[in-house]
């Protein structure tokens, strides 16, 4: 064999050797599309494998059986993306990922305090019963979520604050009572994709339901026993209402029109 064949073929070798090396074949890509405004934290959470009898080392101040990753706000809807093992081995202890923990927090006004915070999870089994869906052929799964504000008020001049409320959204992109996220198969997932959609819809409701009247563009706040009444319940009293301040400060009667 001449030399410079030789040499072709080595380096023909070294490449497929390199593509195979990259190849991501115990991790998963996990991408979340977020709303504008949105900060994420993930973590994931690993655990010992079916059938192993090692436990994970006591802690000292770190928590190696747990990645968590920061994303900070964008003023616009944004993907973000990580790539996470399905197995690591920590003191020779073989874990597998049992969970991704996801902490959304938004801002809905202008002030360091104007934000709502809530959460979902992944669950990551060995396997999966019944009709849960699986990875399809494009080698994408995906899940879906969906978050919107509860409103309310606080404090002497009963001023408005939201809460961030979010939950699961099924195949028909039907509202669910659970968490944003769902349970996904560990070895369906090796070098595929997992993505979470999260969407922010634009309908705010009462936070707490019987403080609020509806009425045309909005709500009004029930009196209670009087202004300075905090609490302030309806208890079918449809009739007697009290202002409230708006987060630009105005006082107005009806939120969120301020008619």
């Amino acid at each position: 064999m001449s030399k410079r064949r030789w040499c072709a073929l080595l380096a023909l070798s070294m490449s497929g050797l390199v593509g195979c090396t990259m190849k991501p074949l115990n991790s998963f890509t996990l991408e979340v599309d977020l709303p504008a405004d949105f900060e994420l934290k993930t973590a994931a959470n690993y655990g010992p494998a079916t059938g192993e009898t090692c436990t994970l080392p006591r802690r000292r101040g770190k928590r190696p059986e747990r990645k968590v990753f920061f994303t900070d706000y964008k003023p616009v809807a944004s993907r973000v993306s990580y790539e996470l093992p399905l197995g690591e081995k920590v003191e020779g202890c073989p874990l597998v990922l049992r969970s991704v923990e996801l902490g959304f927090t938004a801002k809905w006004g202008t002030r360091s305090t104007d934000i709502g915070m809530d959460s979902g999870v992944i669950g990551v089994r060995d396997w999966l019963e019944g009709n849960v869906p699986g990875m399809p052929g494009s080698g994408i799964q995906e899940l879906r979520g969906e978050c919107h504000w509860l409103f309310r008020t606080a404090g002497s001049q009963h001023a408005i604050i939201k809460i961030l409320k979010c939950n699961e959204l099924d195949a028909n992109h039907q509202l669910l009572q659970t968490r944003p996220g769902g349970m996904v198969q560990r070895d369906h997932l090796a070098g595929r994709t997992l993505r979470l959609g999260m969407t922010l819809t634009d309908k705010e409701l009462p936070a707490i339901g019987d403080n609020w009247v509806a009425v045309p563009g909005g709500w009004k706040r029930c009196r209670g026993v009087n202004f300075e009444d905090r609490y302030a319940f309806c208890n079918g009293d449809s009739t007697h209402f009290k202002p409230i301040k708006m987060p630009d400060g105005r006082t107005c009667d009806v939120y969120p029109s301020c008619n």
